[in-house]
């Protein structure tokens, strides 16, 4: 799978529909979208009614990721308003297992993110209920930083991990933090099958062709 997940959080929010539908035209897969709560992550971005406004304008699937403390109450409320994949952080809450079930239960596929300094092996005792692992490739809360290069190796050990303890069931994994065309045709073979780009997307002149170069022109 190559997909791409232009991340909202860089579009032009005066005009969201227009974004939403410009970059489902271009063959995005997913719109991503960030919420921060300026405690978890010390940026403040939306919260739920940006979800439902975009829920009404798009025609693909929302990409919730939570950067938030306090996923057990937010995760659900997103997914009721129509996402269908919600993902926090597993740093967030000591309540991992319980905020995947209630993920699942409103409606959505659940996932799980993982900062640069986290391991992969730490999913193993949820693994059953993670259907999206996501890998920060920078640390959490503002866009426009550089890539972490150890970032390909992380991708790769958590594809090998999968592939050990969960072969029988298909887990994305999605990556988000400084993708470009630089690094994006490596993500892929390392494992990745979704990306999330925000600036590299959202402020090239012409869409298509930048989310295409993240595909290797397989559009």
């Amino acid at each position: 799978m190559k997909a791409v997940a232009p991340s909202v959080l860089a579009a032009d929010f005066t005009r969201l529909g227009e974004e939403l539908r410009a970059m489902e035209k271009a063959g995005a897969a997913y719109h991503h979208l960030d919420v921060m709560d300026a405690h978890f992550v010390p940026n403040l971005t939306f919260g739920p009614l940006v979800v439902q406004a975009a829920r009404r304008a798009a025609s693909i699937p929302l990409d919730v990721h939570l950067m938030i403390q306090d996923p057990l109450t937010y995760g659900p409320l997103c997914a009721g308003l129509g996402a269908e994949i919600v993902t926090f952080h597993y740093e967030a809450t000591p309540h991992v297992h319980g905020g995947l079930v209630k993920i699942r239960e409103a409606g959505a596929r659940s996932g799980l993110s993982l900062t640069p300094g986290t391991p992969v092996e730490v999913l193993g005792p949820v693994l059953n209920y993670v259907d999206l692992v996501l890998i920060m490739s920078v640390n959490p809360g503002f866009g426009g930083q550089a890539f972490i290069p150890e970032s390909l190796d992380k991708v790769a050990r958590l594809r090998a991990f999968l592939k050990e303890n969960a072969p029988r069931r298909p887990i994305l994994i999605e990556v988000d933090g400084g993708v470009t065309d630089r690094n994006a045709a490596e993500l892929y073979r390392a494992g990745a099958d979704i990306l999330v780009s925000g600036s590299f997307l959202y402020g090239a002149p012409d869409y298509g062709l930048a989310l295409a170069s993240l595909r290797g022109g397989d559009l």
